[in-house]
């Protein structure tokens, strides 16, 4: 993966300059699992159900609302993801370190595939605020992971000493 600051990504057209910055928030939110222990990623240090693993167990619910939601139109309960965003953070006895960036790895993916013959100029009929540009999509995604990239260093900082890896 390319830094989003490097010449080449400088150079790029928009869409490219897009896809890059959303995969490197991806990859960090992600990596804020890195060396951790299951007890470690699951602990809640804040009143909400936020947790480093509920971090990206809804970032992958995040990828499916947006990019196969609005895309597909289909309902989410078809789709498999909980009815709304906070469901989207609870674990459950099955969620793994390992299973959920499985689960995020491969909702990243199929949220690359839904993308691929769309311009940023189409519009998705299947959002519940109705219908909205691929460009708006891209930057309210990149919002979120944002947010989250930096509530997760948050939570990394008081679960380990160095807060590496996130």
């Amino acid at each position: 993966m390319q830094a989003t600051d490097s010449p080449e990504v400088l150079k790029q057209p928009l869409r490219a300059q897009l896809d890059t910055f959303l995969d490197e928030h991806r990859a960090a939110l992600a990596a804020c699992l890195d060396g951790l222990t299951e007890e470690q990623a699951r602990r809640s240090l804040v009143a909400s159900r936020t947790t480093l693993l509920g971090l990206v167990k809804h970032a992958a619910f995040v990828e499916k609302v947006w990019f196969d939601e609005a895309i597909t139109c289909r309902p989410r309960s078809e789709i498999g993801i909980p009815a709304t965003p906070d469901e989207s953070f609870i674990l459950t006895e099955d969620d793994t370190i390992e299973s959920v960036l499985a689960a995020h790895r491969a909702a990243c993916a199929a949220s690359r595939a839904a993308v691929e013959g769309l311009e940023l100029d189409d519009i998705l009929t299947g959002n519940r605020r109705g219908p909205l540009p691929l460009r708006w999509v891209y930057l309210h995604v990149l919002r979120e992971l944002a947010q989250h990239c930096g509530h997760a260093e948050i939570l990394r900082e008081q679960i380990t000493p160095s807060g590496a890896g996130g």
